[in-house]
């Protein structure tokens, strides 16, 4: 019995130009008339093509995204550093908050109330008076309301000599309460004198801290300002 006869037999060849006579003549504008391995090729390589895209799509973000971390890399050293020194000094920290806070506190007793406002412009007359210096003005002008207090301005005139007007500008300045000069002119003394008493405009201004009512006042303003501009944002 001849085994050999029963054997299938592979022609390579052929399948090879089978094969590539499917290629043969197509034409690119009708892909649906293509033969089967042309179709199949054709579909593989139009996938390979899709997941090439995507990979190199999600490639591309993850160097965007680690570009970007590595750009904030330094920021955030920076940050820890500082946050480290904080840590370090939180001590040294809390001592200065500390002595800050007692500096205001000596400042704020420097300023007196509505109700202490006579008393203290009384206290600025008397300091004129007392050096022998004559008021020809003393007149308070509007409050002005700013910020954390009050400021009163005081226009005032005074004649004497120079030596006493010296000596009642540092009287002023010595006030338990802060009261400061402002636009200080002296004029020497005119034809008419025959005292040759020298004239000297200044103007006084002092301070005080804000009522409760003023305190609740100037959040109110400060609130209605805030939704206004936040209004008009919109």
């Amino acid at each position: 019995m001849n085994t050999q006869a029963n054997k299938p037999s592979f022609d390579v060849s052929s399948l090879v130009e089978g094969a590539a006579s499917q290629f043969r003549g197509l034409n690119p504008k009708e892909p649906g008339q293509w033969p089967t391995l042309p179709k199949a090729v054709s579909w593989l390589a139009t996938a390979a093509a899709v997941v090439v895209a995507c990979w190199f799509a999600l490639l591309s973000g993850a160097t965007d995204e680690l570009q970007a971390e590595r750009d904030r890399e330094p920021a955030l050293k920076q940050d820890y550093t500082s946050k480290l020194g904080q840590a370090v000094n939180l001590g040294e920290l809390r001592k200065q908050k500390l002595q800050v806070q007692e500096y205001v506190t000596q400042l704020e007793k420097q300023l007196p109330g509505k109700a202490e406002m006579d008393a203290l412009l009384s206290d600025i007359n008397q300091a004129g008076l007392g050096r022998g210096l004559q008021f020809e003005l003393f007149r308070p002008g509007q409050v002005e309301i700013k910020d954390y207090y009050a400021e009163l301005p005081i226009a005032i005139k005074v004649s004497g000599k120079y030596n006493d007007m010296g000596a009642f500008a540092a009287d002023v300045a010595n006030l338990s309460r802060i009261v400061t000069l402002h636009n200080l002119s002296i004029a020497p003394p005119s034809a008419r004198d025959a005292s040759g008493s020298l004239a000297m405009e200044a103007t006084a201004r002092t301070y005080r801290y804000l009522d409760d009512a003023e305190v609740a006042a100037q959040k109110k303003a400060a609130a209605e300002k805030a939704a206004k501009a936040a209004g008009a944002k919109k």
